[in-house]
C-alpha cells in the first residue's frame, strides 16, 4: 500500500515574485522528477527541449505555449504531454504557476 509522504497545496507551496520565473523541485527519484514553476507576468521560458517525455500543467494564470510547431494558450486547467526531445517554450501573458512532471522512467518511441 502506498502512503502519502507529504500533501502539498500546490497554489501555495511557490510565491510568484516580481520579475522573476522561480521553481520549486516537489520530488525527485529514479522515475520522475516533479517540479513547481511561478512565473510573473511577461516572464518565459525560451524554447528548448527534454531528454524525457514530459507533462505540463497550469494551476493559474495564463501564458502562451509552443509544443513542436503548435502554439496555444494554457490558462487554469490546461494540460501538456511532450514526447522525449520535443522543442517546447512558455510565455506568461498573467502570473503563471505551472507543475512540470519529468517522466524519467517512461521509454523513449524513438
Amino acid at each position: 500500500m502506498n502512503q502519502i509522504n507529504q500533501a502539498i497545496q500546490l497554489t501555495n507551496a511557490i510565491e510568484i515574485q516580481n520579475g522573476s520565473t522561480v521553481s520549486k523541485t516537489l520530488h525527485q527519484d529514479g522515475f520522475l522528477k516533479t517540479v513547481l514553476f511561478a512565473f510573473d507576468a511577461g516572464q518565459e521560458l525560451s524554447e528548448h527541449t527534454a531528454a524525457v517525455p514530459a507533462i505540463m500543467h497550469f494551476l493559474d494564470g495564463e501564458a502562451n505555449v509552443t509544443v513542436g510547431d503548435q502554439k496555444s494558450d494554457a490558462v487554469a486547467g490546461s494540460y501538456y504531454y511532450m514526447q522525449a526531445n520535443v522543442p517546447h517554450g512558455i510565455a506568461a501573458i498573467k502570473p503563471t504557476r505551472m507543475l512540470l512532471h519529468l517522466l524519467k522512467g517512461a521509454k523513449s518511441n524513438a
